[in-house]
């Protein structure tokens, strides 16, 4: 919302390469939100503005916001240019390749919730690995139904920006398999068996087996996220009402935070944007202890 905010206040044919965001204080779904938008240049080729989002008087989002204008650059053939290529397949030996446009497999857990974009399942490559800093997870995702022509390019940015951050800290959870329920592994069994069931599909949908495996494993106890970097390299070819690869890793984590860097594509192969994201990332003191959570 603060990147639609941002684009209102410059002209269409400007669009954003790069924004900058920090993650303030926890906000409240029952409160309203006001987004301020402060000018902080104008220039022939490029405009920046600060966007904080508000709630009662204190600011809990701020983002800064770099906007390029449209064939500002120069013809392409002037132009240094190059970028990462779609990621290959490890069954195929092939570019991977989107779903069916006709796509139902979400599980249940995910379905369930209001949620603008639809995604397939979570694939980690090097899953076998001990080093987490060789896994990788690839997951498609794109919105729910059409974008409207009536929102203009503005529209599909802003759909990207918000999808970015799907299972982005989450990375760290996945390529060190943590366990992330509120409850414990070891007391899965005591579930409801309908809620066994939707548990154990989410699980197998995000690539981390069963729960059975997971009994012994660290669980986390805090994951939230603090900072967000977007550059959009090819903003006037997103299409998120298509199908767009995102392909994430984490060269480091330690000291309570982690960082995981992220790569979008679009389904024929462009490299549409590059995300950066550090988060909190805390595990449970007492993990497996009796007294559960449940």
């Amino acid at each position: 919302m603060c990147l639609a905010a941002g684009q209102k206040t410059v002209p269409a044919d400007f669009l954003v390469h790069s924004m900058h965001c920090y993650f303030l204080l926890a906000g409240s779904a029952e409160l309203p939100i006001l987004f301020h938008v402060e000018l902080v240049r104008d220039g022939r080729s490029f405009a920046t503005r600060t966007v904080q989002a508000r709630q009662k008087g204190r600011c809990i989002f701020t983002t800064t916001i770099s906007f390029v204008r449209e064939g500002s650059s120069g013809p392409r053939g002037s132009q240094v240019s190059h970028a990462s290529s779609m990621p290959i397949d490890e069954k195929t030996g092939k570019p991977c390749q989107p779903p069916p446009d006709d796509y139902d497999g979400e599980p249940e857990l995910v379905r369930s919730g209001p949620n603008p974009f639809q995604s397939a399942r979570i694939e980690v490559t090097n899953a076998d690995s001990e080093r987490p800093q060789d896994k990788r997870t690839r997951q498609w995702y794109r919105a729910n139904g059409k974008i409207s022509a009536e929102g203009g390019q503005q529209a599909h940015l802003t759909a990207l920006a918000y999808v970015s951050d799907s299972y982005f800290i989450g990375t760290i959870g996945r390529i060190h398999k943590l366990w992330r329920f509120p409850f414990h592994p070891e007391d899965f069994g005591k579930l409801p068996e309908d809620l066994q069931e939707r548990v154990r599909s989410l699980l197998e949908w995000e690539g981390q087996g069963s729960p059975e495996e997971m009994v012994g494993r660290p669980e986390i106890g805090m994951m939230v996220s603090l900072d967000h970097s977007i550059y959009f390299h090819e903003p006037a070819k997103v299409r998120a009402d298509e199908w767009m690869l995102s392909e994430m890793e984490s060269p480091w984590a330690g000291d309570g935070r982690g960082v995981v860097t992220q790569r979008i594509y679009s389904k024929d192969g462009q490299l549409l944007a590059t995300c950066v994201q550090e988060g909190l990332v805390r595990l449970e003191k007492n993990p497996g202890k009796t007294d559960s959570k449940l």
